[in-house]
């Protein structure tokens, strides 16, 4: 990197960030600079809904699209196979929904390109495994910030612990959920890369600072977000249980009413967003 763009980089900047700056590749960025692939000048915008919901759930995403005779919006074909964006009309209003693949690389690449063809609210929902005992499976968890503990998320920001989840969307989605009447924890979240290197000593040390969950998106997600400037919500459901000394999967993806609950909640909160 030029001598003229670490300055750039480093404007503002902690001595101790810049020296992450200088000792590690991942935080080398310019963060005010375009990208040679810009979503924006490759994609071409489309119509599209404002609201759009990213659900985790495969099957209830098929389930929608059958039911409800979805629209096909982009079919979005990748590598790996399609990932399509699909519209349904809600509550009088037209929503999108689709499905952002696992981890924090293909999700946030998603996002990205959901936002280049026109969506502009977003309220994400998806399981996570719980870091603290007595966690049932099906609780919900409101995201109001992730811990970066995975890459993606450095593309986007300047170097920090976590980034906070969009105010305006957990008030919306903590708002539905008192209207609702449904219990929820509000808290912070662990977005790691690596979920076969979740050790007891960094499930301690996470669930210290505050998280109550564990994934593989949020961070990303978030931070896509912000860097874009649209506001993303999102709420977890308890699944697996790595609190214990032995890690419990606790069946939690055969919780199909909670589900395809969750996705008309993160429906009518991105409508109201």
């Amino acid at each position: 990197m030029s001598y003229s763009k670490q300055t750039q980089v480093f404007a503002g900047m902690s001595i101790h960030d810049k020296m992450l700056c200088m000792t590690y590749p991942l935080f080398e960025h310019e963060f005010e600079s375009e990208a040679k692939i810009e979503p924006k000048r490759v994609i071409r915008p489309r119509d599209m809904p404002a609201a759009c919901v990213v659900s985790f759930f495969r099957e209830v995403i098929d389930k929608v699209v059958e039911q409800k005779q979805a629209r096909l919006l982009v079919p979005n074909r990748w590598e790996d196979g399609p990932h399509p964006i699909y519209e349904i009309e809600h509550l009088g209003q037209r929503l999108a929904f689709y499905h952002p693949g696992v981890g924090a690389p293909l999700a946030a690449a998603l996002l990205e390109e959901a936002i280049a063809f026109g969506c502009r609210k977003y309220v994400a929902v998806g399981g996570a495994g719980v870091l603290e005992k007595g966690i049932e499976v099906g609780r919900l968890i409101l995201v109001t910030a992730a811990v970066r503990d995975e890459g993606t998320s450095h593309h986007y920001l300047p170097p920090a612990r976590e980034v906070p989840a969009d105010p305006a969307a957990v008030q919306t989605l903590e708002s539905l959920l008192l209207r609702k009447g449904l219990p929820y924890l509000k808290a912070k979240t662990w977005t790691t890369d690596a979920p076969y290197r979740e050790t007891p000593a960094l499930v301690a040390a996470r669930r210290a600072e505050g998280c109550l969950a564990v994934e593989m998106e949020s961070a990303a997600m978030l931070a896509v977000a912000q860097y874009r400037g649209v506001p993303l919500g999102q709420v977890l459901y308890a699944g697996d249980d790595l609190s214990g000394e032995a890690w419990d999967a606790r069946g939690w993806q055969t919780r199909h009413e909670i589900r395809e609950s969750l996705f008309w909640l993160a429906a009518e909160a991105a409508l109201s967003l």
